[in-house]
């Protein structure tokens, strides 16, 4: 028998690095279905903005999450203010495009603590709140660099690639505990938002709207899916580079260009929204004249 959709109204939504791009569109998707949302940015001043333009049964809050105290205080907010958390997404994420061997050190730990530690302490933070209740379901944002590993971003791949362990791993320890919490993990394509401007393309593969995204989390969260593919037809990609033999998969991918996605970003059309996003964390403040081959690394707070 088919699962019949979770009704999602009056449900409470908590979503990191929610100001723009994907983060924003989920929000607007999750008001559309009646549910309550906590908008999550460490660009307050952007999320303000972002909580006030969608109006009612909305908030916005100051979240850095890689800070325990600044997550806890998030969802303490968000609780408070609309009701037990019944959905954590961890959305929030940076990425820096370029060879690996050019890769200072700052950027890599940047990248681990935010994609991936940041995602291991939300769920604990939000696990602390779901299992007393036995109910919740946490999304938690991959990319299909995840899947696949993206030349041009190795570090970023190796953080979705952690995503996606991470979020198995703990469905089937809650599994084992018996306690009737979901998660899933998103994997989209290249999305159109400040994170995916100047990327390549792929042959065959549209570049996505966040509104695709934000109406696969909603279909995930009716339905249960764990691993959720933006398109959908990528999975079936998947699938055939599994069962081929490696030469046949990679000549595969050399004749889609996959491999040129992040690999040819342009540098110049990327360079506005990396410096804005450099500096919305403290440390990572951008060079007067960055280098013209590889750009700075950039905070994303609508992955």
């Amino acid at each position: 028998m088919a699962r019949q959709p979770r009704i999602l109204a009056g449900e409470t939504a908590a979503i990191t690095g929610a100001a723009r791009g994907i983060g924003r569109a989920t929000a607007e998707a999750f008001l559309r279905q009646g549910m309550r949302v906590a908008i999550g940015d460490v660009d307050f001043e952007a999320a303000r903005q972002t909580a006030g333009e969608l109006g009612a049964s909305t908030v916005a809050l100051p979240l850095d999450v890689t800070d325990r105290e600044s997550f806890s205080a998030f969802l303490d907010g968000a609780e408070e203010q609309l009701g037990p958390l019944d959905v954590l997404v961890n959305n929030a994420g940076i990425m820096q495009v370029g060879r690996f061997i050019d890769e200072d050190d700052l950027t890599a730990r940047r990248m681990v603590d935010i994609n991936l530690h940041g995602v291991i302490l939300g769920m604990k933070l939000a696990l602390e709140r779901m299992i007393p209740r036995d109910r919740g379901h946490i999304v938690n944002i991959s990319s299909q660099a995840g899947k696949f590993g993206a030349p041009g971003g190795a570090t970023y791949s190796a953080t979705k690639h952690a995503v996606v362990g991470l979020t198995e791993a703990i469905r089937g320890e809650l599994r084992l505990m018996g306690a009737h919490i979901d998660v899933s993990y998103v994997m989209p394509f290249v999305v159109n938002t400040e994170l995916g401007a100047g990327l390549g393309e792929a042959r065959g593969m549209a570049t996505l709207e966040p509104t695709d995204v934000a109406e696969a989390i909603v279909e995930a969260l009716q339905l249960g899916i764990v691993d959720v593919w933006v398109p959908k037809s990528a999975k079936r990609t998947n699938v055939l580079a599994a069962v081929l033999p490696r030469a046949l998969s990679e000549g595969m991918t050399r004749a889609m260009k996959a491999d040129r996605v992040l690999a040819g970003a342009d540098v110049t059309t990327r360079r506005a929204y990396e410096l804005r996003a450099a500096r919305s964390k403290p440390g990572l403040e951008p060079s007067l004249e960055p280098a013209t081959e590889q750009p700075q690394i950039a905070e994303v707070t609508g992955d």
